[in-house]
């Protein structure tokens, strides 16, 4: 069963339907959240970055049939930090994570009190 569907025939004029492409193309090329004028409304719908994408001609019986297709999930898909980001991350993590013993140490007067001044301001 579709969420939904919603199908469209008219006769148009080759303006009209230049038109109608136009706005998809223009909608397909901005992304995110698209609105089509569709004569009797409009149909906002959520453009991903990749789609699937299928042309079909047909000619026979007299006409030519020119179908363009595109698809997408509904759903928006978290995908997994790619292992360089994952990398990068973990390396953030080290840097800021708790300073190693005896780092902090007070081995001379001056460097103990700065690195107290240190944690307190963060």
């Amino acid at each position: 069963m579709k969420d939904l569907k919603f199908e469209q025939k008219r006769p148009l004029s080759r303006l009209e339907a230049a038109d109608q492409l136009t706005a998809l193309a223009t909608a397909l090329r901005e992304g995110g959240e698209a609105e089509l004028d569709l004569g009797a409304g409009t149909l906002s719908l959520r453009v991903p970055d990749d789609l699937q994408g299928e042309m079909e001609i047909e000619i026979g019986n007299g006409e030519i049939e020119l179908e363009i297709e595109f698809k997408w999930p509904t759903g928006r898909k978290r995908a997994a930090p790619s292992p360089p980001a994952a990398a990068a991350q973990e390396a953030v993590t080290r840097k800021t994570g708790p300073a190693k013993p005896g780092r902090g140490g007070t081995t001379s007067a001056g460097r103990g009190k700065g690195v107290k001044r240190a944690a307190a301001k963060k």
